[in-house]
């Protein structure tokens, strides 16, 4: 049974891609800071979820990822979820060190755990047939320095650079570790809870859909869905002397 973990599975995206897993027969290994949230999920299929309480900017995240991989017997894909987000036109400080701290240091911290579980299996060094995989949800606002939330486009823009340093190091070493760099436009989750009347709003439900086939399809990248694709293509011809100018 192919076995993955989701870091960041109690809402939004992270449960609907966790259901989505569920539904196509995988056994899952379920991770969040807020236990309750994650026994409603495992309610559904209780022999093949397995949970654990994860806060991914705690120095135990590690430890704890490890004893979950080791309860559910072993891993395929891991899917890194977890981040914050919050427009900061003021520069709270509060906010961007928490940010950084979620978004850079704890998600460093989660998928060089993965990376490093992944590089240590033997039949993963060209030996054997099993492949690991892992899949992150970054952001379109790594695309562009975002003046509205700096912290948040510019860990996002971090988080990508990341994925991709770690694909050409994996083909490198020759481990076979696929790498997933997901990213959404706007997704109708607590994470937008500013109030804010944000565009071309999309549902977590059809968003964990394309982000399951494009973990299928093994996609080194994907931008969530076709108008975003347009927008960030277009955002990338403007030159920094106009981007500044641009009300957001």
């Amino acid at each position: 049974m192919k076995k993955a973990i989701i870091v960041g599975a109690s809402s939004g995206i992270g449960f609907e891609v966790a259901r989505q897993l569920l539904a196509e027969g995988w056994k899952i290994g379920i991770a969040a800071r807020r236990e309750e949230l994650l026994m409603q999920l495992k309610s559904e299929a209780p022999e093949r979820v397995e949970v654990m309480t994860i806060d991914i900017t705690k120095a135990d995240a590690e430890e704890r990822l490890m004893a979950l991989i080791e309860r559910l017997g072993g891993m395929h894909l891991y899917v890194h979820v977890s981040g914050i987000g919050k427009q900061n036109r003021t520069l709270e400080p509060g906010i961007e060190l928490q940010t950084v701290e979620t978004n850079a240091v704890g998600f460093t911290r989660m998928i060089g755990a993965a990376y490093r579980y992944f590089a240590n299996l033997p039949s993963l060094t060209g030996e054997g047939s099993v492949e690991g995989h892992i899949a992150a949800i970054s952001s379109i606002a790594g695309t562009k320095g975002l003046g509205p939330a700096p912290s948040y486009s510019a860990t996002k823009a971090l988080q990508a650079t990341y994925l991709e340093a770690l694909e050409q190091q994996a083909h490198q070493r020759g481990l076979s570790i696929k790498i997933t760099d997901i990213r959404p436009g706007f997704v109708d989750t607590a994470l937008l809870n500013d109030s804010f009347p944000y565009p071309m709003l999309m549902r977590p439900e059809k968003v964990a859909r394309e982000i399951v086939r494009s973990i299928n399809k093994k996609r080194s990248v994907r931008i969530i869905d076709w108008r975003y694709r347009i927008l960030t293509a277009f955002w990338r011809l403007i030159p920094r002397c106009l981007w500044r100018m641009i009300k957001i």
